[in-house]
């Protein structure tokens, strides 16, 4: 793994960023100590985020799902059990 000083990761910042995005993973460190490890994030790249209907057809929604358990709830209401 690439070791780089402060100094010139401040002004390479930029070229070592994408190069760290692409994999290439770096330290930056301090009068020879290193400080920081520099890796890319683990997030999806473009066109591979999740998107919502991702389990269409897998699973059915009742018909009358929004009426379910009205009248359990109507009787917590009225204090019943």
């Amino acid at each position: 793994m690439r070791t780089v000083n402060i100094h010139e990761a401040k002004t390479q910042l930029s070229r070592l960023v994408d190069q760290a995005a692409k994999g290439e993973a770096f330290v930056i460190a301090k009068a020879g100590k290193p400080l920081v490890k520099v890796t890319p994030l683990d997030a999806p790249g473009p066109g591979k985020e999740k998107r919502l209907g991702f389990m269409a057809g897998e699973i059915e929604v009742p018909d009358d799902f929004d009426r379910m358990g009205s009248a359990q709830i109507a009787r917590l209401f009225r204090g019943g059990a």
